[in-house]
């Protein structure tokens, strides 16, 4: 099988469950958007696999589950609504104890550390500041997501939840968190290489 099939040389792109639209179209770039933040995802993961001394084990695990999750919201946003009766439920289309699921672990991290309670600057960690990137991803994602999701899906509850499981899953790998208050107005990190 070759991994080119020239079908999107004219600017669409195939649906599941058949049908094709423009590549700029709604559907694609939200499911677009969600490949990005799985792919930002997939590099907190190696971080974690390549330094499993720096982040807990169960990070790389609750990361994984993410990434699982998402094919799942790409599924369903590459699926024309007239095909929706085609998805299964937690395999091609979100459900409500997917989304509960992430509420669920958003409290249980939350209770392993205090969390802040102001704006934080990103970046005392290597892995809190991938966090950080693949949550900036999902709010995006999130955003191209209001045009393409059904007024019926979980689609957006889930990636609203995602990004605060993200915040939350960066302040927990910071440990201590650097509050944007603490810097004064002019004040920078260091000049190049004192950081």
């Amino acid at each position: 099988m070759k991994i080119y099939t020239r079908k999107g040389d004219d600017g669409t792109t195939g649906l599941l469950y058949g049908g094709r639209v423009p590549k700029d179209s709604a559907a694609p770039r939200a499911y677009g958007s969600v490949d990005e933040a799985q792919a930002a995802l997939g590099l907190v993961r190696a971080e974690v696999l390549a330094n499993p001394d720096a982040s807990p084990g169960e990070l790389g695990d609750i990361v994984l589950g993410l990434e699982r999750d998402l094919w799942v919201l790409m599924a369903e946003l590459a699926t024309d609504p007239a095909h929706h009766d085609l998805l299964t439920d937690g395999q091609s289309r979100v459900t409500p104890a997917m989304v509960t699921a992430l509420e669920q672990l958003v409290d249980e991290v939350s209770e392993s550390f205090e969390p802040p309670t102001e704006f934080v600057v990103p970046g005392q960690t290597e892995v809190a500041a991938r966090l950080d990137v693949a949550r900036t991803v999902v709010r995006r994602a999130e955003r191209d997501a209001t045009h393409a999701a059904t007024e019926t899906s979980q689609c957006l509850p889930y990636l609203n939840r995602l990004s605060d499981l993200l915040w939350t899953l960066a302040r927990w790998q910071e440990g201590t968190s650097l509050a944007t208050r603490s810097l004064a107005v002019g004040e920078s990190a260091g000049e190049p290489g004192e950081r």
